[in-house]
């Protein structure tokens, strides 16, 4: 089982953004929003992700960076389950998380939150395929 989230699972193109908003579907699991679509990406991996703190929200950068590198741990831990079912239906997905609440997060509370958008997604995929 491998646990790293290096560089690959970066989504850093502009175009593949852009059209998450535009065409892609949108969950929620308060405090986070996911949007997602399938995507034609070259890379190994079943997904790529950005993770987004507002700056409106949060003003300080150690703030945003504390909540992204929190939700790209939990969803280090996490991935198992989705590149399994993504891995056994052959699709690659780009996903789009933001945190959406005004108070700092605590560990388990992402945690919650990101174990419960994962098994939303999941049941959306297999409801489509």
């Amino acid at each position: 089982m491998d646990q790293s989230f290096g560089k690959p699972y970066k989504l850093c193109s502009r175009k593949t953004i852009d059209s998450l908003f535009q065409e892609g579907k949108q969950l929620r699991a308060f405090p986070l929003k996911l949007y997602y679509a399938e995507s034609e990406s070259e890379e190994k991996v079943p997904f790529q992700v950005v993770l987004s703190a507002p700056k409106r929200q949060f003003k300080r950068a150690h703030d945003r960076n504390y909540i992204k590198r929190l939700l790209k741990e939990v969803l280090r831990r996490e991935k198992q389950s989705l590149e399994d079912v993504l891995n056994e239906s052959g699709k690659k997905l780009s996903l789009f998380i933001i945190y959406t609440n005004k108070e700092l997060p605590t560990y388990e509370e992402i945690e919650r939150c990101i174990r419960k958008l994962i098994a939303k997604l999941i049941a959306e995929l297999k409801s489509e395929g």
